[in-house]
């Protein structure tokens, strides 16, 4: 049977399309714990992820995990917050902590609203403006423990860009959870 170009390219799209099922099915499908072998494993009170730091890289010293291995329940992806609050207002024009205390509690109630809590943020992307005094940075992480499980702590990112989409945000924090279904 000859096929046409554009019949093989359906033929392709649909194959890939049943792969990316596949693997995301598999991907939140509850596992047994991996032995400590493979990792230090550091164990979380849910089983629907394990947050750990392998043996095989550097320990990390700011409080975060290498890894974050989903083995079950329900993924949350919560959109970059920035320190506006409920009406719309930004929170601390020109007050890093401040600002960022309102981020932590726009991601504690995204996440709330998805029906976790914050031991659920198994990541945290961060993205701070070149225009904080880079002294104040430390704070983050003070503001953060008040929220994450600091014995098991979320993989974390952060990253130091020109600027945010508006220029009077200093802060920005993306966060991946998983919940039970």
């Amino acid at each position: 049977m000859r096929t046409t170009g554009t019949t093989n390219r359906v033929l392709l799209a649909s194959i890939f399309c049943i792969a990316v099922l596949a693997c995301a099915s598999a991907a939140v499908r509850p596992q047994k714990q991996q032995s400590a072998e493979r990792g230090n494993s550091m164990s979380t009170q849910t089983t629907n992820f394990r947050l750990f730091n392998p043996e095989t890289m550097a320990k990390p010293v700011a409080g975060y995990s290498q890894v974050a291995e989903v083995t079950g329940g329900k993924l949350v992806y919560i959109a970059g917050q920035v320190a506006l609050d409920k009406s719309g207002t930004l929170v601390g024009k020109d007050d890093f902590p401040a600002q960022v205390e309102q981020v932590f509690k726009n991601l504690k109630a995204a996440v709330e609203a998805a029906g976790g809590d914050f031991n659920d943020v198994i990541k945290l992307n961060f993205y701070c403006a070149e225009s904080v005094d880079p002294a104040l940075i430390p704070q983050v992480r003070g503001i953060r423990d008040q929220y994450v499980n600091t014995q098991n702590p979320p993989a974390s990112t952060f990253v130091v860009v020109h600027r945010l989409v508006r220029p009077e945000w200093l802060v920005e924090v993306e966060a991946t959870a998983v919940v039970k279904q």
